[in-house]
């Protein structure tokens, strides 16, 4: 291993440790269940408490780890917090609680999302479901998954099987027709339904193949999933076949595909 290897070991041990001692946070509101206060943003879109605790903690994590790295997250923006980035900065994506439906509907796929970006892409993020003790982790050319607290073990996205292509597809949001339209061209074999960034970790970890994301979405929604996709050996694209970037004005992304082996 060389010295370039050690140190992106390294800051995937302390993402996952950031991440999941986040999660733990969050745990803590997961189980009030119907007592946790609701609120809606200008987007209309859920924020709870536990939303707030996580990004709370997250953001001291990095500003101890890396303190002249400056940080965009989901509720910190929603409050007007946008520190200036150039096309070619560092800085950290963060979505303290990615699925908030799902965090409030129960079904334990919500995640906690943190991405470094470098030059508009990313090259190191993590992604940790508290709810299911999962977390996966991805930096250059590396990509792991772990059970909380046990070591991490290497993945990597799969061939596509004769059967054909395994879809995942957002449980909340898009549009069906335009979907069906655009895999029209592919041989499927079945489709899955998942929340959250959940759903960039199956194509990683080898258990499905596409994942196909015409609705909206923000920047701190993919980074994470992203990087970790990406490590695996996959890739995510816009419709015109560029790579999914980071850093647009507004932080909100196009249309994209996300692909896993070929």
């Amino acid at each position: 291993m060389n010295d370039d290897d050690a140190t992106a070991d390294d800051l995937l041990s302390v993402l996952r440790l950031i991440a999941e001692r986040a999660g733990k946070v969050v745990l803590g509101y997961y189980a009030e269940g119907e007592a946790i206060e609701v609120l809606q943003k200008a987007d209309d879109s859920p924020v709870t408490a536990a939303d707030v605790a996580c990004e709370e903690f997250i953001l001291d994590a990095l500003a101890k780890l890396t303190p002249d790295v400056p940080v965009v997250s989901e509720e910190s923006f929603s409050n007007g917090v946008e520190p200036r980035i150039g096309p070619h900065d560092l800085f950290w994506l963060v979505d303290p609680l990615d699925g908030t439906k799902e965090f409030l509907s129960r079904n334990g796929e919500f995640t906690v999302n943190i991405a470094l970006i470098q030059d508009g892409r990313p090259i190191a993020g993590v992604v940790h479901a508290p709810a299911l003790a999962m977390t996966w982790a991805g930096s250059e050319s590396k990509a792991t998954f772990s059970q909380t607290d046990q070591p991490p073990m290497p993945i990597t996205v799969r061939e596509v099987p004769e059967e054909g292509l395994t879809v995942v597809a957002s449980r909340r949001h898009g549009d069906d027709a335009q979907i069906e339209d655009y895999l029209a061209g592919f041989q499927i074999g079945q489709t899955l339904a998942a929340g959250s960034s959940v759903k960039f970790c199956l194509i990683a970890s080898g258990r499905a193949d596409l994942y196909p994301r015409f609705g909206p979405t923000m920047e701190w929604d993919t980074a994470a999933g992203q990087a970790v996709l990406e490590a695996a050996g996959g890739r995510v694209e816009t419709l015109d076949g560029q790579r999914l970037a980071y850093g647009k004005p507004g932080w909100r992304n196009p249309h994209f595909v996300a692909f896993g082996g070929k």
